[in-house]
């Protein structure tokens, strides 16, 4: 019995998290598709309910063989519902990309003991990857450019 009491610890899943790594990068390049020559792009996204998201990406910093973006999202319908700024490594030699910050905070390690300071899920990294697939996905099938937004920091 005191076997069952123990929390499994969490396995990282490097096939997994590459292969997200992999798409999430494929996306990225399809919607920036002159990621090269600009900096910035804006999309709206219509929902059913009648509200927009309007979803920018801002490159942050351009190096030889990355490109880090922030993606963020405005004038919601509410504001409980805003989605975090994700900052968002890409790795143009390995053609992936994945989540190096959310709101400010760096998630930098594959996994976290739990509890922690921070009070990160032992597998962060990997929802965190995730979200930002899911994000791309509803751009992707949903997102209308180009939005002129006067965006607020």
């Amino acid at each position: 019995m005191a076997h069952l009491a123990q929390r499994r610890r969490y396995q990282v899943d490097l096939v997994a998290q590459q292969a997200m790594g992999d798409m999430n990068y494929l996306r990225l390049c399809k919607l920036l598709h002159d990621l090269d020559t600009r900096d910035q792009w804006c999309f709206s996204i219509c929902l059913p309910v009648g509200h927009d998201w309007h979803v920018s990406v801002n490159v942050e910093e351009r190096a030889r063989f990355t490109t880090t973006v922030l993606l963020s999202r405005h004038q919601g319908p509410c504001r409980w519902t805003q989605s975090p700024t994700l900052k968002v490594r890409m790795y143009h030699d390995a053609r992936m990309a994945e989540v190096v910050a959310c709101e400010r905070h760096r998630v930098n390690q594959g996994r976290y003991e739990y509890p922690n300071g921070k009070m990160y899920q032992a597998d962060e990294k990997a929802q965190l990857n995730r979200f930002l697939g899911e994000w791309l996905a509803l751009c992707l099938a949903q997102g209308k450019a180009p939005v002129n937004l006067k965006l607020t920091g």
